[in-house]
């Protein structure tokens, strides 16, 4: 029997990350997998004082049930859209594959590299703005300090461009 695979893919809810989420469904997740979308916010709201808990290690995990239930995804403070739960749920029902959430607070780039060895994950997948050279080091590019910093084999999906 293989050894347990924990895939990651950094989640924002936005093009790129779906279109790295999707990357992933098509060429890297396999049955038995487990898929752990890892999500990081800016701050917290500290509604029940629960995320205070939370805030150096990250929400417990959340299976895809819990999270695709509007009420406890707002408890979160995330916002997963339809098309990305389309995608988890297709891939749920297609695959045998465990499909977990895990939410931190604070800076992506440092939190994505905490997920990894904290977690652990056997591999993480994200999306790119596909900044150029120069807003790259202006702005930052999380994909850029993950590759960099990652204790894990990183994929950096771009999306691909619609021009041709």
């Amino acid at each position: 029997m293989a050894a347990e695979r924990r895939i990651g893919v950094a989640v924002d809810f936005s093009g790129n990350s779906k279109v790295a989420l999707t990357w992933a469904a098509e060429n890297l997740v396999r049955d038995g997998d487990h898929l752990i979308l890892v999500n990081v916010q800016k701050e917290g709201i500290y509604e029940e004082g629960e995320m205070q808990l939370w805030e150096a290690t990250g929400s417990p995990f959340i299976p895809l049930s819990e999270f695709s239930d509007p009420v406890i995804a707002k408890k979160y403070g995330v916002k997963p859209d339809a098309e990305t739960l389309d995608i988890l749920t297709t891939l749920a029902r297609q695959k045998e594959v465990a499909i977990i959430m895990k939410i931190y607070w604070g800076d992506a780039r440092e939190k994505l590299c905490e997920a990894i060895n904290n977690i652990p994950l056997s591999c993480i997948v994200v999306g790119s703005r596909g900044l150029g050279k120069i807003k790259r080091v202006l702005l930052g590019s999380v994909s850029d300090y993950v590759v960099n910093n990652a204790t894990c084999p990183v994929t950096v999906v771009k999306e691909p461009d619609h021009e041709n």
